[in-house]
């Protein structure tokens, strides 16, 4: 199987082309292993459509399909117009919760994650933290915490990112209001353990962090893996940061 593995903010992928069956997860999980296999935190299959659209689809390192990967939607997009499979730099990825648009920028991609919402409850008591569920296409809980770096990711974010109150699972994010422009951020993804960026736990983020009246509109912010910018307009929440491809090869099934 020929792979691209590519990266954004430290957040990496094993991105192959499609049409493929649906692999096995035992598959992904090898493939993903930091010791044993590629490496990744997660498993994109991008196939070029007709017109200016690809479709994705993502697997996290556990093996279990994932609604959407803000980081892997730019991965896959950076992809898909340097193999010349679109005529343009601005161009659409149809994801399963729905088309997205996104732009190459001569730095970076710019792409399109859909309207930030609240689900369940305002605020929910989780694991002893007050917990902000968000909807990002997939479900986050967002922690605010007074420091990122100190907030106890590997301990607090599985109890709450596998709480009953969570049926399917949740990602985590532990937010750090820095000003009224930069929040820090620490992410827990659900079936992966702690990440060096998660776009879509950016952008729920800086949702959580503006309703709160903490930040304005246009945020960045901090993750362990570098700086990514969240615009929140009125269609919904933007993302803007680096998506680089870091090697090709192949691998056995």
């Amino acid at each position: 199987m020929d792979f691209v593995k590519m990266e954004g903010l430290g957040n990496d992928f094993i991105v192959v082309e499609g049409p493929m069956e649906a692999p096995d997860p035992g598959d992904i999980q090898r493939w993903c292993a930091r010791r044993f296999g590629i490496g990744a935190d997660g498993f994109l299959e991008v196939t070029p459509l007709d017109g200016d659209r690809i479709s994705m689809r993502y697997w996290n390192a556990d093996g279990a399909p994932a609604e959407m990967c803000g980081n892997g939607l730019r991965c896959v997009a950076r992809l898909a117009f340097e193999r010349g499979w679109v005529g343009g730099r601005r161009f659409v990825v149809e994801t399963a919760v729905g088309a997205r648009p996104v732009e190459i920028l001569d730095e970076g991609v710019r792409a399109f994650l859909g309207a930030p919402h609240g689900f369940r409850t305002d605020v929910l008591a989780v694991a002893g933290a007050e917990v902000k569920p968000v909807g990002m296409g997939n479900p986050h809980a967002v922690v605010f915490v007074e420091d990122a770096q100190a907030a106890p990711v590997g301990d607090l974010g599985p109890r709450i990112g596998t709480d009953p109150m969570f049926p399917g699972g949740t990602n985590v994010e532990f937010v750090q209001v820095i000003d009224a422009e930069r929040i820090g951020l620490r992410v827990w993804e659900r079936g992966v353990g702690e990440t060096l960026a998660c776009g879509t736990g950016a952008a729920a983020a800086a949702y959580a962090a503006h309703e709160a009246g903490e930040v304005g509109r246009r945020v960045e912010v901090k993750l362990p893996g570098g700086e990514l910018v969240v615009e929140l307009t009125e269609e919904g929440a933007w993302i803007e940061g680096p998506a680089n491809i870091v090697f090709t090869g192949s691998i056995g099934r």
